[in-house]
């Protein structure tokens, strides 16, 4: 079998906090002499009931990791580490997502906060090779205004370029909030030239899929996997070229599914449905990429030429620089075309340079 961690891929539904390695929070908390949770310092993925109480669970462990990070230097080391572990499984392309109103406090408020992140961005992207773009995610735990100054923000940020802000979104439980609400923040993104990629279709069904596509106008959906539960949604999704930012172990870790084989990736990908696999929130969910695409291989029988295409899929999704979206194409040609086990490793400086010249 070919490497995976050797395949080309974009990498586009990863949360900042939960993108943390498990030493690295437990550097932190031992900073501020804090006690954390047994569950985010073992290893092993969550396993949470359907429904509020196990989201409950989740974001009470999700606040006490992101408690813990108080300085630059801690954003700083969150984002260089999560480029450089894309990097070894073979990303060419990142698009995190941050709320800078969590480390605002810290950091002198929220434009510091973003700013911070952005340049590190900036910098780890020259280091590795691998292309990193930022999306500002509002919540919706949080006033819908809130969400407009943050889509003010991102917008004086926009580009295409590594270390700047290429998409809004919006995070956190779907069950709360009125989704109309937050559709002027994403008019005010939309304008500055922003991809819309907000949640939704994982902890609810169809229903809500439709009331984000008609008020929030996504490019891509974070999930979206629910959609396959009305077949007129998602033919309504493929005709819309909407991008499903799909992450199978959170689906099964939070209760979404019980067993690893029922999330929908197979009937996705016959619907015709782009598919960029995430790991969503690895420090909880234990985890990362190359996983997901394994998953794919063993659990729902995609070949190599399929899973080829799944990693063309969050290429053509991202909002990569055209060149670098080529690179990363061609790469993922030159991966199927190599004879099986001779897929070399990716190197430090990421896929896009082990696989152009």
């Amino acid at each position: 079998m070919r490497d995976l961690a050797a395949l080309p891929k974009a990498h586009l539904h990863l949360h900042f906090t939960g993108s943390m390695r498990v030493p690295t929070l437990a550097d932190l908390a031992a900073e501020r002499d804090v006690r954390l949770p047994r569950a985010l310092l073992d290893g092993d993925p969550l396993q949470l009931p359907a429904g509020a109480r196990g989201w409950f669970r989740f974001q009470r462990l999700y606040d006490a990791a992101r408690a813990c990070v108080r300085s630059e230097a801690h954003l700083r080391r969150i984002v260089a580490e999560a480029v450089q572990d894309d990097a070894a499984e073979g990303s060419g392309r990142l698009e995190m997502q941050v709320d800078p109103t969590s480390y605002a406090p810290f950091v002198g408020g929220i434009t510091p906060a973003l700013e911070i992140v952005l340049d590190e961005a900036r910098a780890a992207s020259a280091r590795t090779g691998v292309e990193v773009g930022v999306v500002v995610a509002a919540s919706r735990m949080r006033h819908p205004f809130e969400a407009r100054t943050l889509a003010r923000l991102a917008a004086r940020h926009a580009g295409d370029q590594p270390g700047q802000v290429v998409g809004f979104g919006l995070s956190n439980d779907e069950r709360r909030g009125d989704t109309e609400a937050f559709g002027p923040a994403f008019a005010i993104a939309r304008r500055a030239g922003l991809a819309s990629v907000p949640h939704g279709g994982e902890l609810l069904g169809p229903a809500h899929v439709t009331e984000v596509l008609d008020h929030l106008g996504p490019d891509r959906l974070g999930h979206g996997v629910r959609a396959v539960e009305d077949p007129r949604v998602l033919e309504t999704v493929v005709e819309r070229g909407i991008a499903l930012e799909v992450c199978p172990a959170s689906n099964v870790s939070l209760g979404v599914y019980a067993e690893d084989h029922h999330v929908p990736l197979r009937r996705l990908a016959d619907a015709g449905v782009t598919m960029a696999l995430g790991a969503d929130d690895p420090l909880l969910f234990g985890s990362r990429l190359v996983a997901q695409y394994e998953a794919a291989r063993t659990v729902h029988g995609f070949d190599d030429a399929a899973l080829a295409e799944l990693a063309r899929g969050s290429i053509r999704a991202s909002v990569a620089t055209d060149e670098t979206r080529r690179r990363l194409l061609a790469g993922v040609d030159a991966w199927l075309a190599e004879p099986e086990g001779q897929s070399e490793q990716p190197t430090s400086t990421g896929s896009g340079s082990r696989v152009m010249p």
